[in-house]
């Protein structure tokens, strides 16, 4: 009996996994519950293992490849048997780049790629199989070729509910990247930031491309723009002189691809602004001196600089409720607990976990969480749904010794704080003499849609107040 292993859901908004390495190769006898490749999403990563014992008999997909969830990755069963009835029951025959197989690709219906855009349970998610055991039989068992109900495979309702929202007609995309060109959610992410375009041009192919130059009215790309572009592109490359050098050419993909579409999505979804300040940081130095010699059952050895400042933060935003929020379809709902955000540097990109219920912690537990987080999103452990829900984010590059930056919004979160490096900085004592102290960098990132200046600025004001007298409001 042919089992066909299928690409699991690890999260609720995962809609495609990137395979990084395949530990198996076809004619590889695997036990049950071994790996057999890893995968990487736009959160985490993590190891599929094997739902049966058996044969590799086909491996579908390249490493590298990004792989849309449910669908087959590889065929186990006996050796020598063949792979092609169970790929064509399982309505995946022609499936992935490596596929070989002589019979007609046949389509497994949109049932099978709806569940892309549903949720699934967390890294834990079990393997699922597409198991066939009389490959003459009724294929309607599986939800094979039988079910001609849907037409086509159309758009996934994730990318339908974000059309709909910004106002974008999913029927002028065109194709899509999804399975068969299926539009998802990041075709319409693509549309919204390359800016408007005309029916026309977005059939003809226009729609997310920022290569074509729109003359239409409001710089709309029309259909002549896109021919226009294509002649252009189909013109071999002109060379130069000129010696470039060595270079390499890297397209982006999973969790870079991911960030690139994020950050164009924030920018162009949002009317950003940000405010600037200083705070006096002696406080902080001092109290982070102190806790590293305190007794170690007090579990505050290891609070940092970062730690305390995140946790003044989350305080903060809790009393202002405007920046602890979400903007979505011109509705703000506003939160009394801060889910707090913040910017983890992996080896895999940028992520941003989230300290549940941040706002009710005290400082050893805020430290603890925090760190855990860290150290789950740097290892590639963490579970997808600890990196979204997020109501307030920080992003800290003080460590790195930046000065000052512009955080960019985690939409649909409000406002984010971005924290900046210690550095002594002039100062006026009261005697009118002259000297120097120690100021920490404050830079607030606001969506001025819902927060305007004055309220931006009395955040920042409680903020410093907070953080100056850090060895108190700890206690609060």
């Amino acid at each position: 009996m042919a089992t066909v292993v299928v690409m699991p859901q690890l999260g609720n908004s995962v809609e495609s996994c990137l395979i990084v390495s395949w530990a198996v190769s076809e004619g590889d006898v695997v036990a049950e519950n071994s790996v057999l490749c890893e995968v990487e999403t736009d959160k985490a990563s993590m190891e599929v293992p094997s739902p049966a014992a058996g044969t590799v008999l086909k491996v579908l997909w390249a490493e590298g490849d990004d792989v849309p969830v449910k669908d087959p990755l590889l065929v186990l069963g006996e050796p020598g048997e063949d792979p092609g009835p169970a790929l064509q029951v399982a309505g995946a025959a022609g499936h992935g780049p490596t596929t070989e197989v002589d019979t007609p690709a046949r389509p497994s219906g949109e049932a099978s790629y709806e569940e892309t855009d549903h949720a699934g349970d967390s890294q834990d998610a079990p393997v699922e199989t597409l198991e066939v055991a009389d490959p003459a039989g009724d294929q309607s068992a599986v939800g094979g070729p039988a079910d001609t109900t849907v037409p086509g495979y159309g758009s996934s309702p994730r990318a339908r509910t974000l059309a709909a929202s910004t106002s974008v007609d999913v029927r002028d995309i065109g194709s899509g990247t999804g399975p068969r060109g299926r539009v998802i959610e990041r075709d319409v992410q693509a549309v919204l930031a390359a800016g408007p375009t005309t029916r026309a041009a977005a059939r003809a192919g226009g729609s997310g491309r920022s290569d074509v130059v729109g003359t239409g009215i409001g710089g709309r790309a029309t259909a002549a723009d896109v021919r226009t572009t294509r002649t252009a592109v189909s013109a071999p490359p002109v060379s130069d002189d000129g010696d470039m050098g060595p270079s390499t050419t890297t397209p982006l993909r999973g969790i870079r691809k991911v960030i690139a579409s994020r950050m164009m999505n924030s920018l162009a979804s949002s009317a950003q602004l940000t405010y600037t300040t200083t705070a006096g940081a002696q406080g902080l130095l001092d109290l982070r001196k102190r806790l590293k010699t305190s007794d170690p059952s007090f579990g505050l050895n290891a609070v940092t600089i970062g730690d305390l400042v995140g946790f003044a933060a989350a305080r903060t935003a809790a009393r202002h409720t405007s920046h602890n929020a979400h903007l979505v379809d011109g509705v703000l709902t506003e939160f009394e607990r801060v889910h707090m955000g913040f910017a983890c540097d992996t080896p895999r990109g940028l992520l941003v976990p989230t300290v549940r219920n941040a706002s009710l912690m005290g400082l050893a537990e805020f430290s603890q969480a925090s760190k855990q987080l860290a150290a789950d999103a740097i290892g590639g452990t963490i579970a997808p749904d600890l990196l979204q829900g997020a109501t307030f984010t920080v992003s800290n590059l003080g460590g790195l010794g930046i000065e000052s930056f512009t955080p960019l919004l985690n939409v649909p979160q409000t406002a984010i704080l971005g924290v900046d490096a210690i550095f002594p900085r002039a100062v006026i004592h009261a005697d009118g003499t002259a000297g120097a102290e120690q100021r920490i960098g404050l830079s607030l990132t606001a969506d001025h849609r819902v927060i305007d200046g004055a309220d931006a600025a009395r955040f920042l004001s409680d903020l410093v107040a907070f953080l100056e007298a850090i060895d108190i409001a700890v206690l609060a």
